[in-house]
């Protein structure tokens, strides 16, 4: 593919309008909000700049980059249980896998690829192998889809309006391409999660109520 198809391609795959159902989850942003942990645009921009950095965001662009080099079934199934393992607590394994069943079967829809069931970076990981996309440039959008549907989230529940959602994101764009690149040599090893707050929050949010997202 060029790179222009591959943008493409990608902008349909990462939309809000692909119908993983994204828009349900919050990452645990709902019990930041709830506590009034992220109760501003730069409360909201400094927290997902941690998830991003130091948490299941530059674990999932490891984990993507791993699917796209698994040579088989056998290490691509390897790969998902590690993927499910590194979640720090039960809703966001439920965030990871159902989301990932859904874009595995969407997907599967529209080229013919496998819709084997896997964990949302790993399927798109192994997706993006099999279409031959860019690596990096797929990295990159999928780290700034997964900043975006977190700010159209905080965007709902805090409230916030609508311009400074747009300045929150076009903030984050370039730590999205910058972890995109500084994970080109991480390896499995390197997965780790010092975003402490935000995985406390994740797995406080399985009681919380009231409620309006599944994490």
């Amino acid at each position: 593919m060029s790179t222009n198809a591959d943008v493409l391609t990608l902008a349909q795959w990462l939309s809000p309008s692909f119908p993983v159902g994204a828009f349900a989850y919050s990452h645990g942003v709902e019990t930041a909000i709830t506590n009034e942990t992220i109760a501003t645009a730069d409360d909201l921009q400094g927290w997902l700049a941690d998830v991003l950095a130091h948490g299941s965001g530059r674990n999932d662009c490891i984990l993507l980059r791993a699917a796209h080099a698994c040579a088989d079934d056998a290490a691509l199934a390897m790969l998902n249980e590690t993927a499910v393992a590194v979640c720090a607590c039960g809703e966001r394994i439920l965030e990871t896998q159902l989301q990932g069943d859904a874009f595995a079967r969407t997907t599967a829809a529209i080229t013919g690829s496998s819709d084997k069931a896997l964990c949302y970076p790993v399927a798109v990981g192994s997706a993006a192998a099999q279409a031959r996309l860019d690596l990096d440039l797929t990295a990159a959008l999928y780290l700034h889809a997964f900043a975006s549907n977190l700010v159209s989230a905080a965007v709902r529940a805090v409230p916030l309006g609508q311009t400074e959602g747009q300045k929150v994101l076009a903030a984050l764009t370039p730590l999205c391409d910058r972890i995109a690149r500084d994970t080109r040599h991480d390896t499995l090893d390197d997965l780790s999660s010092t975003a402490f707050l935000s995985d406390i929050a994740a797995m406080h949010h399985e009681t919380l109520q009231p409620r309006i997202f599944r994490s």
